[in-house]
């Protein structure tokens, strides 16, 4: 299928879709093609961009099968870490901190903290992991 962007002489756009060019030449030609808009029978084609690929389409493409099993693997492992643990949120580095300082049961909890946050955890013996990114499709 083949999509065209018609105007007519009246000036409204529309777009049609044809089985091929010659569809299009021979409804044209034949007086077929008529404007939803006013029923005027002069249409024609009106200049159209290209079709192109988005950014996310375009790197998608770039990725090999080799690339393609990591990405899977990663949201696998994700997955596995973060199935039975609490996501805190912006919280991690407050509620790590209660953990160690036994404030708190200890749990299995993710979250997000700052390099800041994240340095001071460490410097005070908290002990840190980062998790794997979540691999998005234009990563």
């Amino acid at each position: 299928m083949i999509r065209y962007s018609l105007t007519c002489d009246g000036g409204h756009g529309f777009d049609g879709w044809f089985r091929s060019s010659g569809d299009y030449d021979g409804q044209a030609g034949n007086g077929l093609l008529t404007c939803p808009v006013c029923g005027s029978r002069e249409v024609s084609k009106a200049l159209m961009s290209p079709a192109v690929a988005t950014q996310a389409e375009a790197e998608q493409e770039l990725l090999g099968d080799r690339e393609a099993r990591m990405r899977e693997m990663l949201v696998k492992v994700r997955e596995e870490l973060t199935k039975d643990a609490e996501d805190v949120g912006p919280r991690f580095a407050e509620v790590a901190r209660k953990m160690h300082d036994g404030e708190m049961e200890k749990a299995s909890v993710y979250g997000v903290a700052t390099g800041e946050e994240t340095r001071e955890l460490i410097e005070d013996g908290i002990e840190v992991h980062p998790l794997p990114p979540v691999p998005g499709k234009g990563n």
